[in-house]
């Protein structure tokens, strides 16, 4: 990967929290005339450090709805048991994050229902489909006093640019 300076740091930070911002806007808080700014922007993009753009939803506006973490463990722990999981898990629009993570279980979900009915309908599909699921545990969410939607960009990476 290419390295990044600090104004490249500074222009991810940035467009974490101001995605709709213009390229005038983002030049001035970055310290930057436009056309620089925009090169550089067009750069990150293209070596993949901007992902995309988009709109976060309020959900709890739009009617009720349950967020659920699951944790799931697989029969098996081969290559092709862990494919076939992701490919099954891939197909199902209401898992909206899937984690390999360590510990007593394989994989960690996000998943967003209507209803805990709901919910068990998405697990008895996967269960159905011959996913590979051992076990699962789930864990509805109450509330969420603390959901960053941008990552401490200056506090992980601009120290210490790579």
């Amino acid at each position: 990967m290419e390295k990044l300076d600090r104004i490249d740091f500074k222009i991810l930070s940035f467009l974490q929290e101001h995605g709709r911002v213009t390229n005038v806007g983002l030049a001035d808080a970055v310290g930057l005339s436009t056309s620089p700014c925009l090169c550089r922007v067009k750069r990150l993009e293209n070596l993949g450090y901007i992902k995309s753009y988009g709109a976060r939803i309020a959900l709890e506006l739009l009617g009720e709805h349950l967020m659920v973490f699951t944790e799931v463990t697989l029969t098996g722990h081969r290559t092709s048991n862990f494919k076939r999981f992701l490919d099954h898990v891939r197909e199902v629009r209401e898992i909206v994050e899937c984690h390999h993570v360590t510990g007593g279980y394989d994989y960690l979900l996000k998943v967003v229902a209507r209803s805990v009915s709901h919910y068990q309908k998405v697990m008895e599909i996967l269960l159905e489909s011959e996913a590979g699921i051992g076990k699962y545990s789930c864990y509805i969410v109450l509330d969420s006093p603390i959901v960053r939607e941008s990552y401490p960009i200056d506090q992980l990476f601009a120290s210490n640019p790579s």
